[in-house]
């Protein structure tokens, strides 16, 4: 069966825009409470992130940590804007994001979770710190590192391709940036899922994965070009992503079950990650098969290149 990417763009086009559009506004929601279109975590923000595990060969772990028990302790120590996640299949283990504190402060916050919900295992207890300055300074470094990722995949495919190319596989990479970003505000505002500088590697990684989807497709299309003057451009966009449709969807569905299992059995540090990549490696997929090579044959349709021209042959005048 092959597909018909040119006559139904429209139906690529309206699905990529409801997508972009419930992405635009759960950033905007996020921005609302947050004051950014993420949750951001510790790694952006600074603060104190404090992670304890209940010690269940000592204590009474036959009932779950509660987030209001936790909450109690925190009003207590001045603490009531601090953000709480209980983790683990079991609820035994809490995650507390909250202001910078001192020693003198996380000791004392420790003793009086103790007595609250029982003996903490120590080997399992985490103190991350990080401050304000230094939370922004890995902001500008992951927003530096992705305006470079766009600035050289613009470079390359010029020179590989021509600039048209170039500019709408930067757009199927602007679309796959947003569908993450805006899958991961939706989770911030249900979920209070929170990103941090993974978030940016897994950005990063899905640029390269998307845009070296978009080059194999336009690497066949220019082939038929070449091999296919004459046919007009919307032939030539619909033989080159069906050569290249069982290429596109195998790589993807494979690597999507390697992240797959590390969303399952990876553990809390890796989950969100995996499941970033998940968002946007679907997405890659899917704009660059049905938005990166609709958008250059309406391009070469607008411009008047849907054919290339043929040379006129000369005539030999000679008696």
């Amino acid at each position: 069966m092959k597909l018909k990417v040119i006559q139904q763009r429209s139906l690529w086009w309206g699905i990529s825009a409801l997508v972009i559009v419930l992405s635009l506004v759960g950033m905007g929601l996020s921005w609302q409470q947050f004051g950014a279109p993420l949750r951001p975590g510790l790694d952006f923000v600074g603060g104190t992130r404090l992670q304890v595990t209940r010690n269940c060969a000592v204590a009474d772990c036959t009932t779950p940590i509660t987030a209001a028990d936790v909450r109690t302790v925190l009003t207590e120590q001045g603490l009531e804007t601090s953000v709480i996640q209980v983790e683990g299949s079991e609820g035994q283990s809490v995650s507390i994001r909250t202001r910078n504190l001192d020693v003198d402060t996380e000791a004392q916050l420790k003793a009086s979770l103790e007595a609250a919900i029982g003996p903490l295992d120590p080997q399992s207890t985490q103190i991350d710190s990080v401050g304000p300055v230094l939370g922004r300074q890995l902001f500008a470094s992951g927003l530096l590192a992705l305006l470079v990722s766009f600035a050289g995949i613009v470079v390359y495919l010029s020179v590989r391709f021509q600039l048209d190319y170039a500019v709408f596989a930067i757009i199927a990479l602007l679309h796959d940036v947003l569908v993450a970003m805006g899958c991961f505000a939706w989770l911030g505002i249900l979920a209070q899922v929170e990103v941090d500088s993974l978030f940016i590697v897994a950005l990063l990684t899905i640029v390269g994965f998307s845009v070296n989807d978009t080059v194999v497709i336009y690497d066949r299309i220019r082939e038929n070009i070449k091999a296919h003057p004459q046919a007009h451009i919307d032939t030539v966009v619909d033989d080159g992503v069906n050569q290249t449709l069982t290429r596109s969807i195998n790589t993807t569905l494979t690597t999507i079950l390697s992240l797959v299992a590390i969303v399952l059995f990876g553990g809390e540090t890796l989950k969100f990650f995996a499941l970033a990549l998940i968002v946007g490696f679907i997405s890659g997929a899917y704009s660059s098969i049905f938005i990166a090579s609709t958008l250059l044959a309406l391009w070469r349709e607008k411009t008047g290149r849907a054919v290339v021209p043929v040379s006129p042959t000369p005539v030999d005048e000679t008696p």
